[in-house]
C-alpha cells in the first residue's frame, strides 16, 4: 500500500477524532457558548487549517497549496451568509441557547457527508464531461449575479417544505425537552422541534452548496484537495455563528464581495479550456475581492455611526 492509499481514511479517521473530541470532551455538557469560548474554538480550527495547508504547500507544492487555500477562503465567506439564515431559523424556533452548538455540531456532521457524496463524483464528472463545467461555470455566475442583484428579504423557515412536511405527520411535539432530537411518548417516537431545526439547518446548507461546491470544483480537480478545504471551513463553521450570528449586519458590502468571486470563479471554469489562470493569481483575487468588501463595510459603518452622532 502506497502512501497516497492512506489519504482519504486517514484524513477521515482524523477529521472524526477531531469531532469526537469536539463534542465529547470540549462539549460534552450542552451550555451557552460565550464569544470567547468561541473565539477560541474558532482560532483552533483555523490553525488546524493552516498546519494542513502547509502541509498541502510541501508535499503537493504552491499550486496545491494555493488551490486548498483558496478552496478554504471561499466555502468559508459563502458560509458566512449561511451564518446569517442559521441565525433566523434558531431564532424563529426561539431555540434555547444550550441546545444550539448541539443542533450546529450535526449538522456539520451532515454537511461533510453530503459533500463526500457531491465532490468525488463531481471532480469525476467535470474531467470527463466538458459541457458539465461549462454548465457549472454559468451556474457559478449567475448565482453571483442573482446573488448581487437580491434583495434583502427575509425568509421564513416556518414555510419551507422540508417543516411542512415534518408537521403534517402529526409526530412533532409542541415543547423542547432539552437537546434531545427524539423522544419517547406512549411507547411511540416522537420529533422534538429541535429536530425540525436539525432538518431545516441541513437542507439550507444543501442549498448553499449549490454555489460553494461548484466554486471549490472550479479551484482544483483534486477531489482530495476539493474535500479537505471545504471540511475545514465547515468544522469551524459551528463556532464562527457564535462570533458572528450578532454581527452580520455590519458587513453591508460583504455580499457584493461573495457575488463578484462567485462570477469570477465562473468566469474561470468557463475559460479553463483555452486560458488557464494560475491558482496563486486565483487565490490572491479572492483574498483582494473578499478583504475589500469587508473594509469598505466597516469603513461605511463607521460613515454611518458618525452621521447618527451629528
Amino acid at each position: 500500500m502506497t502512501p497516497h492509499d492512506w489519504l482519504w481514511p486517514g484524513f477521515l479517521a482524523f477529521v472524526a477524532i477531531i469531532l469526537f473530541f469536539d463534542l465529547f470532551v470540549l462539549h460534552r455538557r450542552d451550555h451557552v457558548i460565550s464569544t470567547r469560548e468561541a473565539l477560541q474554538t474558532v482560532a483552533g480550527y483555523v490553525t488546524l487549517a493552516m498546519i494542513f495547508a502547509v502541509g498541502v504547500f510541501f508535499f503537493g507544492g504552491k499550486d496545491r497549496g494555493a488551490e486548498f487555500l483558496t478552496g478554504y477562503l471561499i466555502e468559508q465567506a459563502l458560509s458566512l451568509d449561511n451564518i446569517f439564515v442559521i441565525a433566523l431559523i434558531f431564532t424563529y424556533f426561539k431555540v434555547p441557547p444550550e441546545a444550539q452548538y448541539r443542533v450546529l455540531f450535526y449538522g456539520i456532521v451532515g454537511a461533510i457527508l453530503m459533500r463526500l457524496s457531491l465532490i468525488v463524483p463531481g471532480v469525476k464528472l467535470v474531467d470527463h464531461f466538458f459541457f458539465i463545467g461549462m454548465a457549472l461555470g454559468a451556474l457559478l455566475i449567475f448565482s453571483g449575479f442573482k446573488m448581487m442583484t437580491a434583495g434583502d428579504e427575509m425568509i421564513d423557515p416556518g414555510e419551507s417544505r422540508v417543516v411542512r412536511l415534518l408537521m403534517r405527520t402529526g409526530r412533532v411535539t409542541t415543547e423542547y425537552e432539552g437537546a434531545k432530537f427524539l423522544t419517547r411518548r406512549n411507547g411511540l417516537f416522537y420529533m422534538t422541534p429541535l429536530f425540525v431545526v436539525l432538518a431545516t439547518v441541513e437542507v439550507t446548507d444543501l442549498i448553499f452548496a449549490v454555489d460553494s461546491i461548484p466554486a471549490v470544483l472550479a479551484i482544483s480537480n483534486d477531489p482530495f484537495i476539493v474535500f479537505s478545504s471545504n471540511v475545514f471551513a465547515v468544522m469551524g463553521l459551528r463556532a464562527l455563528f457564535f462570533v458572528l450570528s450578532g454581527m452580520m449586519r455590519t458587513f453591508k458590502h460583504l455580499k457584493t464581495g461573495l457575488s463578484l468571486v462567485l462570477m469570477f470563479i465562473g468566469l474561470k471554469m468557463l475559460l479553463a479550456h483555452w486560458i488557464e489562470i494560475p491558482s496563486p493569481l486565483a487565490l490572491t483575487v479572492t483574498v483582494f475581492l473578499i478583504g475589500a468588501s469587508v473594509v469598505a463595510s466597516i469603513i461605511a459603518r463607521k460613515r454611518e455611526e458618525q452621521r447618527a452622532q451629528t
